[in-house]
């Protein structure tokens, strides 16, 4: 197993469970990278997609969909209880609304086909925000949790079932073989009969999937909120890049209000203004509110909607994958140990045909999204070196800033740190050589193209990549 977050843990877990020998190799901690930032829904309502399946998958498509993702809902319920989990997990309702009259037809749409899709979803004028809607849609049965929480228990008894977890160890190479091998970072070898690659961006690009995933990220912002105010319930909207409200337990009577939005493309645009825009959204909505935290999730989608759970690529025999949740990675992940698990011991289930990674019905469907996603890679892949560079010289960065310099001829990324002394990498991303960008408000080197994350020493924060930025003098 390569990765330790939502999807990788739940599957070690279900394997273990079926008897199965099971190993985790994590680049950095559990449960600390994107499912440790997820804003912790879990709900099988995602957004707006069961018309687009009624349309693109059909009734029966958008019925697999609804029946799997609710199952893995009752599953992290099931789980938590069996094993005395003590994850903060509440049973609430999931709402997708609009303030805006002219979508209130599209929101009507989606709470027909989720109804259709088998889910108890209603369309509804009225909900538990404190600003009116024009409409929204209604499921029952959902849930939120401390994800991490959650986690942890997990791989709790995962160990006392004989998995073994390691930490800190990051996987830079696959051999497909019988044995599979798995090379690491450190350059120990490990092998299985098995191997599931459930690192959210797949490390490996043997099955061309980069061409399928677009990333985006995300921005939270979170502050405390009187009990009496909480609006009891998950709720997303698609107006304004995308607004997402939920609370969790807070203690001393009050509830932590959380709210996500500011889609955007790693490494594009001003992320400390999209921080205060939303910001600015969550006090004017919620009047009073203190925002005290903040972080940002990333996601990817994939170009026609559906997760790839199942082997890796057509020739696969061994090897699994499990990505492109699209911001619904807690009851994808769960879902996807289930369907992983199953595959390995040599079921199928109804809905494996849905997710499976190799599926070549949706190829018409997907060309449009997967042309603009490579229209956007291309150009920053080509564009960004012809442009000039993001500063003309060092000595106009300024403390706690970077940007991309040239010097002498090559692309540097370059950081000056609080002391005023300036540190140089590659600005090439070691995934597929596109240039990165400085995200002002994490203190991060970014890619454009896909996503892959870098501290300001080089070192990797998020993948694809799986080697750092080479230092360089300046």
């Amino acid at each position: 197993m390569i990765g330790a977050g939502i999807a990788g843990l739940s599957t070690a877990w279900e394997l273990a469970r079926a008897g199965h020998r099971v190993a985790v190799l994590e680049a950095d901690r559990i449960a600390a990278g994107v499912t440790g930032h997820t804003t912790a829904k879990l709900t099988a309502l995602h957004s707006l997609i069961y018309d687009r399946l009624r349309r693109t998958r059909g009734p029966e498509g958008a019925r697999m969909y609804a029946q799997s993702q609710s199952d893995a809902v009752e599953r992290a319920a099931a789980i938590a209880a069996e094993l005395g989990i003590d994850c903060d997990l509440e049973r609430v309702p999931a709402f997708t609304y609009t303030e805006d009259p002219a979508r209130a037809d599209t929101i009507r749409a989606e709470a027909d086909a989720a109804s259709e899709a088998g889910l108890p979803a209603s369309y509804v004028t009225e909900t538990g925000l404190p600003f009116p809607v024009a409409g929204a849609v209604r499921v029952e049965g959902g849930a939120q949790f401390h994800p991490r929480t959650y986690l942890l228990g997990l791989a709790e008894d995962l160990r006392a079932r004989g998995g073994l977890i390691h930490e800190h160890t990051r996987a830079t190479g696959l051999d497909e073989g019988t044995p599979c091998r798995v090379t690491t970072e450190g350059g120990t070898v490990v092998t299985a009969g098995d191997v599931v690659i459930a690192t959210h961006y797949p490390v490996f690009d043997r099955a061309l999937l980069f061409a399928r995933l677009s990333p985006r990220r995300e921005l939270v912002v979170a502050g405390p909120l009187p009990a009496d105010r909480d609006p009891r319930g998950a709720y997303i909207t698609p107006d304004r890049r995308t607004r997402s409200v939920r609370t969790a337990p807070y203690g001393d009577g009050k509830r932590l209000l959380i709210v996500t939005g500011e889609t955007f493309t790693p490494g594009t645009g001003d992320t400390p203004e999209r921080f205060e825009r939303l910001a600015d959204w969550a006090r004017e909505r919620f009047p009073g509110v203190e925002i005290t935290h903040r972080w940002a999730a990333q996601d990817n989608d994939p170009t026609d909607t559906v997760p790839m759970v199942g082997p890796f690529h057509p020739g696969a025999r061994h090897t699994y994958v499990a990505t492109g949740f699209a911001g619904w990675g807690l009851s994808g992940g769960i879902m996807a140990g289930r369907l992983l698990t199953a595959l390995i011991g040599g079921e199928r289930p109804e809905w494996a045909g849905l997710y499976d990674p190799r599926r070549l019905g949706t190829a018409l469907r997907e060309a449009p999204a997967l042309l603009g996603h490579q229209v956007h890679v291309g150009k920053h892949f080509v564009g960004d070196r012809l442009s000039t560079p993001r500063a003309d010289s060092v000595d106009r960065i300024g403390p706690g800033t970077g940007a991309v310099v040239r010097l002498d001829g090559r692309a540097r990324a370059v950081y000056r740190d609080e002391d005023g002394t300036a540190h140089a990498v590659s600005a090439r991303c070691t995934h597929m050589g596109c240039l990165v960008a400085f995200n002002a408000a994490e203190r991060a080197w970014e890619c454009p193209c896909h996503g892959s994350r870098f501290g300001t020493d080089g070192r990797v924060l998020q993948g694809p990549a799986n080697r750092p930025l080479e230092r360089r003098d300046i």
